[in-house]
Protein backbone atom coordinates (compact mmCIF):
# COMPACT_ATOMS: atom_id res chain seq x y z
CA UNK A 1 0.00 0.00 0.00
CA UNK A 2 1.35 3.74 -1.10
CA UNK A 3 1.67 6.07 2.22
CA UNK A 4 -1.11 8.90 3.35
CA UNK A 5 0.75 11.35 1.80
CA UNK A 6 -0.94 13.89 4.37
CA UNK A 7 0.03 11.37 7.47
CA UNK A 8 2.17 13.34 9.83
CA UNK A 9 4.50 10.30 10.22
CA UNK A 10 7.49 10.95 8.84
CA UNK A 11 9.36 8.53 6.43
CA UNK A 12 13.63 8.20 7.02
CA UNK A 13 13.48 10.85 4.32
CA UNK A 14 11.04 13.31 2.51
CA UNK A 15 12.36 15.79 -0.40
CA UNK A 16 10.74 19.10 -0.11
CA UNK A 17 10.52 21.58 -2.79
CA UNK A 18 10.01 25.43 -2.40
CA UNK A 19 9.05 28.11 -4.04
CA UNK A 20 10.40 30.92 -3.69
CA UNK A 21 8.24 34.50 -4.54
CA UNK A 22 5.27 34.03 -2.20
CA UNK A 23 5.63 30.98 -0.63
CA UNK A 24 9.40 30.65 1.20
CA UNK A 25 9.86 34.88 0.79
CA UNK A 26 7.81 37.57 0.78
CA UNK A 27 9.02 40.31 -1.31
CA UNK A 28 12.62 39.00 -1.47
CA UNK A 29 12.67 38.95 2.09
CA UNK A 30 13.03 35.39 3.89
CA UNK A 31 10.99 35.35 7.38
CA UNK A 32 13.30 33.80 10.55
CA UNK A 33 10.95 31.25 10.95
CA UNK A 34 11.10 29.82 7.64
CA UNK A 35 15.27 29.59 8.24
CA UNK A 36 14.63 27.78 11.16
CA UNK A 37 12.18 25.19 9.91
CA UNK A 38 14.15 24.33 6.71
CA UNK A 39 17.49 24.12 9.16
CA UNK A 40 15.16 21.98 11.51
CA UNK A 41 13.82 19.56 8.16
CA UNK A 42 17.32 18.85 6.97
CA UNK A 43 18.72 18.23 10.55
CA UNK A 44 15.53 15.95 10.76
CA UNK A 45 17.10 14.16 7.61
CA UNK A 46 14.93 15.62 5.03
CA UNK A 47 16.14 17.31 1.89
CA UNK A 48 15.24 20.49 1.31
CA UNK A 49 15.40 22.29 -2.13
CA UNK A 50 14.18 25.82 -3.95
CA UNK A 51 11.82 25.48 -6.69
CA UNK A 52 11.13 28.77 -8.13
CA UNK A 53 11.49 30.26 -11.37
CA UNK A 54 13.78 32.25 -10.82
CA UNK A 55 17.47 31.75 -12.44
CA UNK A 56 20.52 31.04 -9.83
CA UNK A 57 21.85 34.69 -10.84
CA UNK A 58 18.60 36.07 -9.45
CA UNK A 59 18.55 33.73 -5.52
CA UNK A 60 20.74 36.51 -3.58
CA UNK A 61 22.76 35.22 -0.72
CA UNK A 62 19.60 36.21 2.01
CA UNK A 63 17.56 33.46 0.02
CA UNK A 64 20.12 31.33 -0.26
CA UNK A 65 20.99 31.48 3.59
CA UNK A 66 19.09 28.86 5.59
CA UNK A 67 21.20 26.22 3.32
CA UNK A 68 19.53 23.96 0.60
CA UNK A 69 20.42 20.19 -0.56
CA UNK A 70 19.97 21.54 -4.06
CA UNK A 71 17.81 23.46 -6.19
CA UNK A 72 15.07 23.52 -9.54
CA UNK A 73 15.66 26.86 -11.05
CA UNK A 74 14.49 28.75 -14.24
CA UNK A 75 10.79 27.11 -13.40
CA UNK A 76 12.29 23.84 -14.42
CA UNK A 77 14.84 24.42 -16.90
CA UNK A 78 18.33 24.28 -14.61
CA UNK A 79 18.60 21.36 -11.65
CA UNK A 80 21.36 21.15 -9.37
CA UNK A 81 21.74 18.63 -6.22
CA UNK A 82 24.60 18.98 -3.84
CA UNK A 83 26.57 21.50 -6.21
CA UNK A 84 26.17 19.04 -8.98
CA UNK A 85 24.39 20.73 -12.29
CA UNK A 86 22.12 17.97 -13.51
CA UNK A 87 20.11 19.89 -15.79
CA UNK A 88 20.63 22.97 -17.99
CA UNK A 89 18.63 23.98 -21.18
CA UNK A 90 18.53 26.91 -22.33
CA UNK A 91 16.68 28.39 -25.94
CA UNK A 92 18.49 27.58 -29.02
CA UNK A 93 20.30 30.12 -30.76
CA UNK A 94 17.31 30.41 -33.48
CA UNK A 95 14.88 30.32 -30.91
CA UNK A 96 16.56 33.12 -28.99
CA UNK A 97 16.84 35.45 -31.72
CA UNK A 98 13.62 35.18 -32.44
CA UNK A 99 11.94 35.33 -28.93
CA UNK A 100 14.64 38.78 -28.38
CA UNK A 101 13.53 39.80 -32.18
CA UNK A 102 9.99 39.94 -30.91
CA UNK A 103 10.24 41.62 -27.82
CA UNK A 104 12.44 44.62 -28.92
CA UNK A 105 9.34 44.65 -32.02
CA UNK A 106 7.09 44.77 -29.31
CA UNK A 107 9.32 47.49 -27.37
CA UNK A 108 9.12 44.81 -24.42
CA UNK A 109 11.41 45.68 -21.15
CA UNK A 110 12.44 42.69 -20.32
CA UNK A 111 15.27 40.32 -18.78
CA UNK A 112 16.97 37.47 -20.25
CA UNK A 113 17.58 34.96 -17.64
CA UNK A 114 20.87 32.79 -17.24
CA UNK A 115 22.02 31.17 -14.39
CA UNK A 116 25.26 33.23 -14.88
CA UNK A 117 24.06 36.60 -15.32
CA UNK A 118 20.55 38.67 -16.19
CA UNK A 119 20.79 40.71 -18.73
CA UNK A 120 18.09 44.36 -20.13
CA UNK A 121 18.42 46.12 -23.43
CA UNK A 122 20.16 49.34 -22.07
CA UNK A 123 17.09 51.38 -23.30
CA UNK A 124 15.01 49.61 -21.23
CA UNK A 125 16.81 49.92 -18.16
CA UNK A 126 15.21 52.92 -16.56
CA UNK A 127 11.73 51.63 -17.25
CA UNK A 128 12.91 48.23 -15.26
CA UNK A 129 14.35 50.16 -12.39
CA UNK A 130 10.80 52.36 -11.84
CA UNK A 131 8.87 48.80 -12.27
CA UNK A 132 11.27 46.82 -9.87
CA UNK A 133 11.43 49.27 -7.10
CA UNK A 134 7.72 50.19 -7.14
CA UNK A 135 6.88 46.44 -6.50
CA UNK A 136 9.30 46.08 -3.88
CA UNK A 137 7.88 49.33 -2.03
CA UNK A 138 4.96 47.41 -1.20
CA UNK A 139 7.24 44.64 0.74
CA UNK A 140 7.19 44.51 4.81
CA UNK A 141 10.99 46.44 4.72
CA UNK A 142 10.22 49.30 2.47
CA UNK A 143 11.49 47.28 0.57
CA UNK A 144 15.44 47.81 -0.55
CA UNK A 145 16.46 44.12 0.03
CA UNK A 146 14.40 42.75 -2.85
CA UNK A 147 14.74 45.24 -5.79
CA UNK A 148 18.26 45.52 -5.22
CA UNK A 149 19.01 41.54 -5.83
CA UNK A 150 17.82 42.19 -8.87
CA UNK A 151 18.89 45.37 -10.33
CA UNK A 152 22.32 45.12 -9.05
CA UNK A 153 22.41 41.74 -11.17
CA UNK A 154 21.74 42.82 -14.06
CA UNK A 155 24.05 43.64 -16.84
CA UNK A 156 23.33 46.40 -19.52
CA UNK A 157 22.46 44.34 -23.63
CA UNK A 158 24.67 46.93 -25.95
CA UNK A 159 25.08 44.21 -28.89
CA UNK A 160 23.25 41.13 -29.35
CA UNK A 161 22.42 38.10 -26.91
CA UNK A 162 25.38 38.06 -24.21
CA UNK A 163 24.91 34.35 -23.43
CA UNK A 164 22.72 31.72 -23.84
CA UNK A 165 19.33 32.41 -21.34
CA UNK A 166 17.10 29.70 -20.08
CA UNK A 167 13.72 32.00 -19.67
CA UNK A 168 12.72 35.93 -20.40
CA UNK A 169 10.81 37.80 -17.84
CA UNK A 170 8.42 40.79 -19.09
CA UNK A 171 7.95 43.37 -16.92
CA UNK A 172 5.93 45.61 -19.37
CA UNK A 173 4.68 45.53 -23.10
CA UNK A 174 2.41 47.46 -25.02
CA UNK A 175 0.47 44.20 -25.62
CA UNK A 176 -0.18 40.80 -23.76
CA UNK A 177 2.99 38.62 -23.70
CA UNK A 178 0.70 36.08 -24.88
CA UNK A 179 -0.16 37.55 -28.15
CA UNK A 180 4.16 37.99 -28.68
CA UNK A 181 4.59 34.39 -27.69
CA UNK A 182 2.08 33.60 -30.58
CA UNK A 183 3.93 35.59 -32.57
CA UNK A 184 7.18 34.11 -31.88
CA UNK A 185 5.56 29.99 -32.85
CA UNK A 186 4.90 26.93 -30.62
CA UNK A 187 8.02 26.72 -29.24
CA UNK A 188 7.24 29.08 -26.41
CA UNK A 189 5.07 29.38 -24.38
CA UNK A 190 3.77 32.20 -21.20
CA UNK A 191 2.75 32.27 -17.69
CA UNK A 192 2.41 35.08 -15.01
CA UNK A 193 5.08 36.34 -13.14
CA UNK A 194 5.40 37.25 -9.47
CA UNK A 195 5.93 40.91 -10.08
CA UNK A 196 3.01 41.97 -12.10
CA UNK A 197 0.75 44.99 -12.29
CA UNK A 198 -2.74 45.62 -13.05
CA UNK A 199 -2.67 47.66 -16.27
CA UNK A 200 0.80 46.76 -17.50
CA UNK A 201 1.38 43.58 -20.18
CA UNK A 202 4.06 41.08 -18.20
CA UNK A 203 4.67 37.44 -17.98
CA UNK A 204 7.00 34.56 -18.36
CA UNK A 205 8.71 32.98 -21.40
CA UNK A 206 10.17 29.82 -21.48
CA UNK A 207 10.42 26.71 -23.49
CA UNK A 208 7.12 24.59 -24.39
CA UNK A 209 7.44 21.41 -22.29
CA UNK A 210 9.29 22.73 -19.57
CA UNK A 211 8.02 22.75 -16.21
CA UNK A 212 9.22 22.64 -12.35
CA UNK A 213 7.73 19.05 -12.54
CA UNK A 214 10.30 17.97 -14.90
CA UNK A 215 13.31 19.38 -12.58
CA UNK A 216 11.66 17.72 -9.19
CA UNK A 217 11.91 14.68 -11.07
CA UNK A 218 15.76 14.77 -12.37
CA UNK A 219 16.28 15.90 -8.51
CA UNK A 220 14.27 12.86 -6.92
CA UNK A 221 16.06 10.19 -9.17
CA UNK A 222 19.27 12.21 -7.77
CA UNK A 223 18.65 12.35 -4.31
CA UNK A 224 17.13 8.59 -4.06
CA UNK A 225 13.41 9.45 -2.84
CA UNK A 226 10.46 8.33 -4.36
CA UNK A 227 7.63 10.69 -6.00
CA UNK A 228 5.31 9.51 -3.63
CA UNK A 229 7.64 11.14 -0.19
CA UNK A 230 8.23 14.34 -2.15
CA UNK A 231 6.13 17.76 -0.89
CA UNK A 232 6.11 20.76 -3.04
CA UNK A 233 4.74 24.05 -1.86
CA UNK A 234 3.85 27.19 -4.08
CA UNK A 235 1.86 29.82 -4.97
CA UNK A 236 1.81 30.78 -8.25
CA UNK A 237 0.30 29.44 -11.98
CA UNK A 238 4.22 28.00 -12.80
CA UNK A 239 3.85 25.85 -9.45
CA UNK A 240 0.97 23.60 -11.27
CA UNK A 241 2.89 20.91 -12.61
CA UNK A 242 4.93 20.31 -9.81
CA UNK A 243 1.66 20.49 -6.98
CA UNK A 244 0.13 17.54 -9.35
CA UNK A 245 3.58 15.92 -9.44
CA UNK A 246 5.05 15.60 -6.03
CA UNK A 247 3.51 13.37 -3.41
CA UNK A 248 1.64 15.90 -1.20
CA UNK A 249 1.41 19.50 -3.24
CA UNK A 250 0.91 22.33 -0.56
CA UNK A 251 -0.96 25.54 -1.85
CA UNK A 252 -0.38 29.27 -0.29
CA UNK A 253 -3.47 30.68 1.33
CA UNK A 254 -5.24 33.09 -1.51
CA UNK A 255 -3.29 31.13 -4.60
CA UNK A 256 -5.15 30.47 -7.81
CA UNK A 257 -8.38 28.28 -7.39
CA UNK A 258 -6.15 26.02 -10.49
CA UNK A 259 -3.53 25.49 -8.00
CA UNK A 260 -5.69 25.45 -4.54
CA UNK A 261 -7.36 22.41 -7.19
CA UNK A 262 -4.08 20.26 -7.28
CA UNK A 263 -3.10 20.54 -3.33
CA UNK A 264 -3.66 18.57 -0.71
CA UNK A 265 -3.36 20.94 1.76
CA UNK A 266 -2.73 24.58 2.31
CA UNK A 267 -0.48 27.17 4.22
CA UNK A 268 0.02 30.49 5.16
CA UNK A 269 2.20 33.15 3.47
CA UNK A 270 5.27 33.98 4.83
CA UNK A 271 4.04 36.87 5.71
CA UNK A 272 2.38 34.91 8.52
CA UNK A 273 5.57 32.59 8.45
CA UNK A 274 3.42 29.83 7.28
CA UNK A 275 5.99 26.78 6.24
CA UNK A 276 6.61 26.54 10.15
CA UNK A 277 3.07 25.57 11.05
CA UNK A 278 2.89 23.56 7.39
CA UNK A 279 6.47 21.94 8.53
CA UNK A 280 5.29 20.88 12.78
CA UNK A 281 2.07 19.11 11.15
CA UNK A 282 4.26 17.00 8.94
CA UNK A 283 6.07 16.51 11.37
CA UNK A 284 9.53 17.78 9.02
CA UNK A 285 11.60 19.31 12.23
Amino acid sequence: MSPDPTSTSSPTSRAIFLDVDGTYADYGVVPEGHVRAVQAARKAGHKVLLCTGRPVSMLSTQIRAAGFDGLVASAGAYVEVDGEVLLDRRFPPELADRTVAALDANRAVYILESQESLHVPAAAMERLKEIIEEHFQQGPDGQSTGASAILEAVELMTDGIPVPFAKVSVFDAPIPVKAIADGIGPAVAVVDNSIADEGRHTGELFQHGISKADGVAVALERLGIRREDSIGVGDGQNDLEMLAYVGLGIAIEGSSPELLAVAQRTAAPPSREGLVAAFAELGLS
